[in-house]
């Protein structure tokens, strides 16, 4: 009896050990794959690139690749495996950097001549065009970009609105093809940028100074369209590099954040993010249901540097998983 008693206990005690071992093992196998999965998506941003999927994907959401990495330096320590929380701490010091907003900023040399209020929004296959419509007469923006505006949305936009936005340029189409521009200024028709889906483009007449518009909406990152994404974005980068001397806007659901290199060439250009420049970078716009808690800020402005902003909104609108983003904008002349 006392033999066995001393054996279980002595088979007991060699087993704790044991189990700790196996469990600190696990935790710093599960913070390598946290690690090493963190680690291709903030290469890919270092080198410049969005890579291939899930990548692409993946930068949208950089900002929260804080939560795996910070899980996996709690198993890190955990598991006592300090290599790793020296890997840990290393991937903490360039998304740190990455987080903050990109592009330029600073005030136009000119003065002001002209006030106008921007809205854009993507109604998702027409679906949100009549809490849209609502929007637009509370907030009686100048000029509204409409994404996913397809036969039905089209119809209803010409009933609701037509009185205070005469002016007009659209690619008419079903489904997600169909996009408009509404202008209460008048508009001369330009070649838009060709793409999946409707991207028109006009140069507006506001209050006597010309302003190039472009709608934009490439299609998204899906896993099998990744080139045709960047293609569309390269496209839009090429239009808004295309006439430096005039002022320029460019609005949509761009399908692309700060995080994308793709979109990124686009602010090289000289474009700024109005958002940005009125204090609400990284805000997220999609998915609607979970913004601005979790998303992404795939929707925004982008302006010459003939702009200021000094105000922007982001309406909840229903029946669509967009949100809607309002600018006030200040156009300014040649300093």
């Amino acid at each position: 009896m006392d033999t066995d008693t001393a054996t279980d206990g002595w088979t007991d005690s060699g087993d704790r050990p044991a189990a700790r071992g196996a469990g600190r093992r696990f935790g710093a196998r599960c913070a390598g794959l946290l690690f090493t999965g963190v680690s291709v998506v903030v290469g890919c941003r270092v080198a410049d690139s969005d890579g291939v999927t899930p990548v692409p994907q993946l930068l949208a959401f950089l900002p929260w690749l804080l939560v795996p990495t910070g899980a996996g330096l709690l198993l890190t320590l955990l598991a006592r495996w300090w290599p790793g929380a020296v890997w840990g701490v290393a991937l903490l010091a360039p998304l740190a950097w990455f987080i903050e907003p990109y592009g330029r900023t600073g005030a136009p040399a000119g003065p002001p001549v002209a006030e106008l209020r921007v809205l854009t929004s993507n109604v998702e296959f027409g679906q949100g065009t009549g809490a849209l419509v609502s929007a637009v007469r509370r907030t009686e923006p100048d000029l509204v970009f409409v994404q996913e505006c397809e036969h039905t949305c089209d119809a209803a936009l010409r009933r609701g609105l037509a009185a205070d936005y005469p002016h007009r340029q659209a690619v008419e189409g079903g489904g997600s093809e169909g996009s408009v521009i509404l202008s209460a200024f008048p508009l001369k028709a330009t070649p838009g940028v060709p793409g999946t889906m409707g991207m028109p483009g006009a140069v507006a007449d506001v209050r006597g100074h010309a302003v190039r518009l472009q709608l934009a909406h490439p299609m998204p990152p899906l896993p099998d369209q990744v080139g045709l994404w960047r293609r569309e974005l390269e496209a839009l980068r090429d239009a808004a590099a295309g006439d430096g001397d005039t002022p320029a806007i460019l609005a949509g659901d761009f399908n692309a954040s700060q995080d994308h290199a793709a979109f990124r060439r686009i602010l090289d250009t000289g474009l700024r993010d109005a958002a940005r420049l009125a204090g609400a970078g990284r805000t997220a716009t999609w998915p609607a249901r979970t913004a601005p808690a979790f998303g992404a800020q795939i929707d925004h402005v982008l302006v010459s540097d003939d702009f200021a902003a000094h105000r922007v909104r982001f309406l909840d609108l229903a029946d669509t998983d967009h949100r809607a983003l309002v600018v006030d904008l200040t156009l300014h002349g040649a300093g």
